[in-house]
């Protein structure tokens, strides 16, 4: 991203990375800014905008107090705002990309202080965030339920410290984005949902 007299432009190596990431056309790369700086005319979203699109994209969906964590997937330069390239690009993975990329992005809403690892404290915090959106029923909530007794009884500390002894498997008591992947793609249950919950909160209702 660029700008030319205050305002907000693509530069040329933009345009050739998201036509590369997305299969986007030129033109269609410049008719997506052109939508978004309509929506955002500085050319970017902070945090108050970025919390009530996605209030209004997922109205189905408990995750009021996601959008936060969300919010780091697409702001990769931690600049405390997204703008159009960093949007498009976790866009067009999100939809097309491999498990890996995917689990890669997914990974930043959990690393909580974005420094590359997530600690015990960081996966309670996120747990407890997302508690609500656990607790809906879906195929997959079953399968925690048998695990960790029924949602009643099982607090959301000790889903925290069961799904971190999952991924932490060298047990140094932080989570690389190695692990975290590993353990996702795997037969570790209860780090494949809480993945697959964030994952949803990309997936727009009906």
């Amino acid at each position: 991203m660029g700008s030319k007299h205050g305002k907000p432009v693509l530069r040329e190596e933009d345009i050739t990375q998201l036509a590369q990431t997305s299969g986007l056309d030129r033109k269609q790369v410049e008719d997506h800014f052109n939508g978004f700086k309509a929506e955002h005319p500085d050319g970017r979203m902070n945090k108050k905008e970025f919390a009530t699109m996605l209030s209004k994209a997922l109205p189905k969906k408990d995750a009021s107090k996601m959008d936060k964590h969300v919010f780091r997937v697409y702001d990769t330069n931690l600049d405390g705002f997204i703008d159009f390239v960093e949007f498009m690009v976790v866009y067009y993975v999100m939809a097309d990309g491999s498990p890996e990329e995917v689990l890669l992005k997914i990974f930043r809403i959990f690393d909580i202080n974005s420094d590359g690892v997530i600690s015990k404290k960081e996966l309670t915090r996120l747990v407890k965030d997302m508690y609500a959106m656990i607790k809906s029923e879906s195929p997959e909530t079953v399968r925690i339920i048998e695990i960790v007794e029924t949602f009643e009884t099982a607090s959301k500390e000790m889903i925290a410290k069961s799904a971190f002894a999952e991924m932490d498997k060298d047990t140094d008591g932080k989570i690389t984005t190695e692990e975290f992947i590993s353990a996702c793609l795997g037969q570790e249950e209860l780090s494949r949902i809480l993945a697959l919950k964030c994952v949803d909160i990309f997936v727009l209702d009906d």
